[in-house]
């Protein structure tokens, strides 16, 4: 069996991961249906090999033809937030019929839009923080206005969509209000305004249909942003963490139905606040969470007796039976 990493197409360079490079598509001879209907030349697929940017290309004619993707088995994305993770490269996967592991389209959009992810929760009973949400840029700041009187302080403003802490604010004072809005639209559009909650950060990765021991993390900052995260140091990932089994496990059960109300498959990880009533507040779901193998769910796979290697073992192992009963199978 041949595995392939989105990584290596796309957003990681051209490359095979296992060190050998595969020939380009053959130069000349290639014809485009769509393009030459429209009277206008194919990209050539050699500039685009040589650029590892087919999947960012998003042309499934190519990608149906690219070497790389006809001899492997599966496709194991490894691309964290952006198009990786929002559901644009697993709709492409899909329409190409490659198989590959983790979520699908629906799911990863799900999970990347924090509005409608928050709103599935609280259908189906999942405790996530009291939120508005401004959708037009032009409305933010009202919107905002608006979350203070309903809110309160402390406030939580932070993008609709996205990932990694980026253009989150802890907003404490009505001043830093427009400060806070004026920072997360530089990275998203929509803007959502969240109730803080104070408590202990925890997050669960799921694996299959199970949820492993919880982590703790303790940023060196007040909040687990973007530096505590990806800075050596910034932070301490406690796992498992110091809880009681009765709080453990209802962490842990929050966190399988979580996954299952976004309909995620294989592996996410899913963070909350743990109040001082014991209460787990969903702050989000990962469906394609940091991968290396010193990331937050590796290291609870570890924890549960899971080494990194037996891990990625298992999520192809997923993937691969789904593509056996009809799910991604190629088209030819």
């Amino acid at each position: 069996a041949r595995l392939l990493e989105a990584g290596v197409m796309g957003a990681g360079g051209a490359g095979d991961p296992g060190g050998k490079t595969p020939a380009p598509p053959p130069a000349g001879g290639v014809t485009h249906p769509g393009l030459l209907a429209e009277g206008r030349l194919p990209p050539d697929p050699q500039e685009l090999w040589r650029h590892g940017d087919l999947l960012g290309g998003g042309d499934v004619w190519l990608l149906r033809r690219d070497p790389r993707l006809a001899d492997a088995d599966l496709l194991f994305p490894v691309l964290h937030g952006g198009r990786g993770e929002d559901g644009t490269l697993q709709t492409l996967l899909e329409l190409v019929g490659i198989p590959f592991a983790g979520s699908g389209r629906v799911g990863c959009t799900l999970a990347m839009d924090k509005d409608v992810a928050k709103r599935l929760f609280r259908e189906a009973g999942i405790p996530t923080a009291p939120w508005l949400t401004a959708r037009d840029p032009k409305g933010a700041k009202e919107v905002g206005r608006e979350a203070l009187g309903r809110l309160g302080l402390p406030l939580i403003v932070k993008p609709a969509s996205g990932g990694s802490t980026l253009g989150l604010t802890l907003v404490k004072t009505a001043q830093e209000l427009e400060g806070a809005v004026e920072v997360c639209l530089n990275h998203d559009d929509g803007v959502l305004f969240e109730k803080y909650v104070a408590g202990r950060e925890l997050t669960v990765g799921i694996l299959g249909e199970e949820a492993l021991p919880v982590g703790e993390i303790i940023p060196r900052h007040e909040l687990f942003d973007y530096e505590c995260k990806y800075v050596p140091g910034m932070a301490d990932e406690i796992f498992p963490a110091d809880l009681p089994e009765e709080a453990a496990l209802r962490v842990r059960t929050a966190a399988l139905a979580v996954h299952r109300t976004l309909g995620l498959r294989d592996f996410s990880r899913v963070d909350f606040i743990l109040d001082a009533d014991g209460v787990p507040w969903c702050l989000e779901a990962n469906a394609l969470p940091g991968f290396t193998a010193n990331s937050l769910l590796p290291k609870a796979a570890r924890a549960a007796g899971i080494p990194f290697p037996e891990l990625c073992h298992r999520i192809a192992r997923m993937a691969r039976e789904r593509a056996a009963k009809g799910g991604n199978r190629p088209r030819g």
